[in-house]
């Protein structure tokens, strides 16, 4: 069995299906609303449990109401929650999922993660194959990297940068102006730096390079919300499984594209079992 986990944020997400983002000033009716623990570290667990079986999740979440839903709901996806408490509420956001497949965010409050300060289990980490971490201090990055693989999002840039460690994969979209990266921001550098295109594939750069298609889709796209972190925590899953870079990202781009084909974060996710 391929042990895995994720070390990072959530969020409490409010989801309103319409026909299409209102412009300045219009005034649209959702077809449907729901909420969902979401982010990229819950987005990431949820899919890592579908993958591997289990799935630890460190993370810091509110003292409020909303702290409490995230890790009751966590909980029933089946993710081993580690969460620090934090005294103030949970962060959240508004999300517009429209007719065109695109999510639209909106954040409300600070970014909430876990610091190795907090009283969490950092020396179990070695005991796994795989982590995607999403967010955290620089502490809490050296205690992921005790882990055979180590698979980070670059929105994590300045935690990544002060710990010092290499990692195995950095993610980013190649798309989004706030996952920008190049050579030199991270000493040591990368292994390898995989740069997602959503329906255009992706390449990867480092001690190899290549690139690859996206996967095809088994059925309509619906949303693109959680795409991206579904594809980094296959990669990591991969990785920590003995897959080859090429392997894992191809599992990737197949849970990317799965992911998809369903309502919200965790309705199309890939399982393998």
């Amino acid at each position: 069995m391929t042990r895995v986990g994720v070390v990072g944020h959530v969020e409490l997400v409010q989801f309103a299906v319409v026909g299409r983002v209102p412009v300045s000033g219009e005034i649209v009716h959702a077809r449907e609303t729901f909420s969902e623990p979401a982010g990229g570290g819950a987005v990431a667990a949820v899919q890592l449990r579908k993958l591997a079986g289990a799935a630890r999740f460190l993370t810091a979440l509110g003292s409020d109401a909303g702290g409490a839903q995230v890790a009751e709901r966590l909980g029933a996806l089946g993710v081993e929650l580690h969460a620090a408490e934090r005294p103030c509420p949970q962060r959240r956001t508004f999300t517009f999922l429209d007719d065109a497949g695109e999510r639209t965010i909106t954040v409300l409050g600070e970014r909430i993660v876990p610091w190795v300060s907090d009283p969490l289990p950092w020396d179990a980490l070695g005991e796994l194959d795989g982590i995607y971490f999403t967010g955290g201090d620089a502490g809490a990055v050296r205690a992921a990297r005790a882990a055979r693989a180590l698979v980070a999002t670059s929105r994590a840039l300045e935690a990544l940068a002060a710990s010092g460690v290499q990692l195995d994969v950095l993610v980013r979209s190649a798309n989004d102006p706030g996952e920008h990266y190049e050579p030199g921001m991270l000493d040591p550098a990368p292994r390898h730096v995989v740069s997602t295109r959503g329906a255009q594939g992706g390449s990867w750069t480092g001690e190899t390079s290549g690139a690859w298609h996206a996967a095809p889709l088994d059925g309509p796209p619906v949303d693109a919300y959680g795409c991206g972190d579904s594809f980094a925590a296959a990669l990591a899953f991969g990785l920590g499984a003995g897959m080859a870079l090429p392997e894992a990202i191809d599992l990737g781009a197949r849970c990317g594209a799965a992911c998809l084909t369903g309502r919200g974060p965790y309705a199309g996710q890939l399982s393998l079992r």
